[in-house]
């Protein structure tokens, strides 16, 4: 990738990155009715549900957040939870980092703090195309942030009178986001060595509580660390 040219990132770019989002982006509104609904059941107030999904915009690091909000909230596991759960942006920012290098630092480390998984792979595969512009990168982050915040914030206005979510499927509308990241990624059976691991992994281990979402990562890396990788034209449809 390094004899490619350089990433620019000007306004028009930004403008086209979030007009090719927006279609997507509508359907992220409905996750953070999900996270507010469920922020609310949790006992945060409106302004920390929406405090929290403006800084941090990581929907499922918001949910797992809220899997160990209480009285007296672990904070360890708090920590290792999340990071666990969003070690992939590690991967995600080295894949870009040849592309986003010629940046100037404002414009490269600013472009990363609203990267998320669906803009990233939007703006690698324009990359790929030879696109210069990291546009798709900036804008559909975005986008994302901007439908993220409506949606929490509609869950924040209605959420106070839905007092069983669990009612209307919102309990487990993240869980089916998450499926459908999985199945519509790479259709490769190497890939089941990874993801069985680490399913088997977490169902075995339940405590101490909420630990089996690290050992399901760990065991899910470790294995696929030493599964060797396919070319792509190998790999099935």
């Amino acid at each position: 990738m390094n004899d490619r040219p350089g990433a620019q990132l000007d306004l028009a770019g930004v403008l086209v990155g979030i007009r090719r989002m927006a279609p997507l982006s509508l359907f992220v509104v409905i996750f953070g009715l999900a996270f507010g609904v469920a922020a609310l059941a949790r006992g945060l107030s409106g302004f920390e549900a929406m405090l929290m999904s403006a800084l941090v915009f990581a929907g499922a690091s918001q949910f797992a957040a809220l899997e160990l909000w209480g009285p007296e909230i672990p904070l360890l596991p708090l920590i290792a939870t999340t990071f666990a759960i969003n070690a992939r942006h590690l991967l995600m920012g080295a894949a870009i980092q040849p592309w986003l290098a010629h940046l100037p630092p404002a414009q490269r480390y600013g472009s990363l703090v609203v990267m998320s998984d669906s803009n990233w792979a939007m703006a690698v595969a324009d990359r790929q195309r030879g696109e210069t512009n990291v546009g798709m990168l900036v804008g559909g982050g975005i986008a994302l942030w901007l439908t993220w915040l409506a949606g929490t914030l509609l869950g924040v206005i209605f959420g106070s009178g839905i007092e069983e979510p669990e009612r209307f499927g919102l309990d487990v509308i993240m869980g089916c986001f998450l499926l459908a990241m999985l199945l519509g990624g790479r259709r490769d059976l190497s890939m089941l060595a990874p993801w069985g691991a680490a399913a088997l992994a977490a169902a075995m281990v339940w405590l101490p509580p909420h630990s089996h979402v690290i050992v399901g990562a760990l065991a899910g890396g470790l294995v696929g660390l030493m599964v060797p990788a396919r070319p792509p034209q190998e790999a099935t449809a």
